[in-house]
């Protein structure tokens, strides 16, 4: 039996100090590889291009092009590269503008070892992947968000507010799968069921429409 492929990352960040520790924190999981470095955001955009990564893992502030700017151009030219911001910025307009480039994720510098390694395992398998104090931010931010009109809004199944219970505990689809006792593939059409009947197109999103309607509480 062989071993599955590791995770491939392009890391960027214009602190060669702060890549290295990054570096190393990735590297000992033993399932995830950083194929290439970057120190500023337009050499961020080459070395996605050249090494067409799993996972870009991004600062935000960086000489030339900032990691926003690098990752919405990844996004438009390197759709299958998932994009993890990784920043001391826990200000809402960063955060906001992180998402609206197309981020799956955005973890703060604070992150331990063990959360960095989640997530970028979440967001190389399609998850978001978000810092709890980020969470709570766009939490807070949610009584901003225009309401979607009742009548338009079909009731969830008992099913499905469980996996939406559990992926608002930040659980990915296997997790939940195993919680539940289903297949992840099952997971899978439960989200989609759900994203489709509250007009949305995220979990993120399907998790802060049910903390508005105060359908769940985050822990």
């Amino acid at each position: 039996m062989t071993d599955p492929k590791p995770i491939r990352v392009v890391l960027a960040d214009d602190h060669a100090v702060v890549r290295k520790g990054i570096r190393e924190f990735l590297e000992d999981d033993g399932t995830i590889r950083v194929v290439a470095e970057a120190s500023d955001g337009e050499e961020a955009v080459a070395m996605v291009a050249r090494e067409q990564p799993d996972v870009a893992v991004f600062d935000i502030q960086m000489p030339r092009m900032t990691g926003l700017e690098a990752a919405s151009i990844v996004k438009k030219d390197y759709p299958n590269t998932r994009i993890l911001m990784l920043t001391a910025y826990e200000d809402e307009p960063y955060i906001i503008a992180a998402l609206k480039t197309g981020a799956s994720g955005y973890l703060l510098k604070t992150a331990g070892s063990d959360e960095l390694v989640r997530a970028v395992h979440a967001v190389a398998s399609g998850e978001t992947a978000l810092s709890p104090a980020v969470a709570k931010k766009l939490v807070q931010r949610a009584s901003g968000i225009a309401p979607v009109q009742e009548e338009t809004v079909e009731s969830l199944t008992e099913r499905e507010m469980e996996v939406l219970r559990l992926a608002a505990k930040g659980m990915g689809n296997k997790q939940i799968g195993s919680a539940l006792a289903i297949s992840d593939r099952t997971v899978q059409g439960h989200l989609a069921n759900i994203y489709s009947k509250l007009h949305v197109t995220t979990r993120t999103e399907a998790v802060l429409f049910a903390v508005r309607k105060k359908w769940i509480a985050l822990e």
